[in-house]
């Protein structure tokens, strides 16, 4: 099943303003979610390293490579194999604050946690996503045809990631308190923003969406079962307290798709089985963080 199929051909139909949306919407989540965060929050990771570099560890090393080697047993489609690297490339979702807060975990190793990864994917995603997807026969075919430009990779996550990141982090440590209002309206309206990207995904592309779904979604499942097991099974193995454990689950667990989707649209051309993929994934890991915080919220 690795050889070329339908899925590798199509092109998702996506224009310019729908990209320049996707891009201030994504921008403008993520400094709704730096608004939660201060240089001081920091320390608190020289205070408690062994989870924060377990965190790392998980989502960094641990799920590219588990990726890597879902991809070698089911052999998805190239295109759609790439798409499940740059997810597994990207940083933590989100949400992953809200939702690690709501199953009592580890607060302040999540906003740490969020903090670190989002900064450290200006250089770390690129460089994941071309390094797996090259050790991977098919996709690294693909990769050479489409000829990814890598230092413009850089330059776009650090200007719709790392900039608004500092931004909303010197508002938070310099102008605390427009900082909790801007909170307030920024924070419940960032699934409403995420949502929207995958309306803007769907639309125009909805019969493609349903004749591929079927197949999608057990890819989609499996990826994201294999993702937050990465972090449950890390957290286990060191013996983490069951707050750390529940944090670093879902921090490795809800990736930042919104990202993969403006990438794959900026340097893929809406390359079908990755966009797919892609958006199919924003709206499942939502779903399955939502379920296993709710059922984690009432173990302490």
């Amino acid at each position: 099943m690795s050889s070329p199929t339908e899925l590798d051909s199509i092109q998702l139909n996506f224009s310019q303003n729908d990209l320049l949306l996707l891009n201030l919407a994504l921008a403008l989540i993520m400094y709704g979610v730096a608004l939660d965060l201060r240089f001081e929050d920091f320390k608190y990771l020289a205070k408690n390293p062994k989870a924060f570099f377990l965190g790392v560890f998980s989502q960094f090393i641990l799920l590219p490579f588990l990726t890597w080697a879902l991809i070698s047993i089911i052999q998805p489609p190239p295109s759609v194999a790439l798409g499940m690297f740059l997810v597994a490339a990207c940083p933590g979702g989100n949400v992953s604050n809200f939702l690690s807060s709501y199953a009592k975990g580890n607060a302040a190793l999540s906003v740490s946690l969020t903090g670190f990864s989002t900064l450290f994917s200006i250089i770390s995603t690129p460089l994941n996503f071309a390094l797996w997807a090259g050790l991977y026969g098919p996709t690294s075919t693909l990769l050479q045809e489409i000829s990814l430009d890598i230092e413009n990779v850089f330059m776009t996550v650090g200007l719709i990631l790392g900039i608004p990141l500092i931004l909303g982090i010197l508002t938070r440590t310099f102008a605390s308190k427009w900082a909790e209002r801007f909170k307030k309206i920024l924070q419940p309206l960032s699934l409403l923003i995420f949502a929207a990207f995958i309306v803007l995904a769907f639309a125009g592309n909805f019969d493609i969406f349903l004749q591929y779904i079927g197949k999608i979604f057990l890819w989609v499942f499996a990826h994201n079962l294999v993702a937050l097991g990465a972090g449950f099974l890390t957290a286990k193995s060191f013996k983490l307290p069951l707050p750390d454990v529940k944090t670093l689950t879902i921090e490795t667990g809800i990736q930042n798709s919104g990202l993969g989707l403006v990438l794959i649209f900026t340097y893929f051309e809406g390359l079908g089985g990755m966009a797919v993929i892609t958006a199919l994934w924003g709206i499942w890991h939502l779903i399955s963080g939502i379920t296993i915080a709710s059922i984690w919220k009432s173990k302490t």
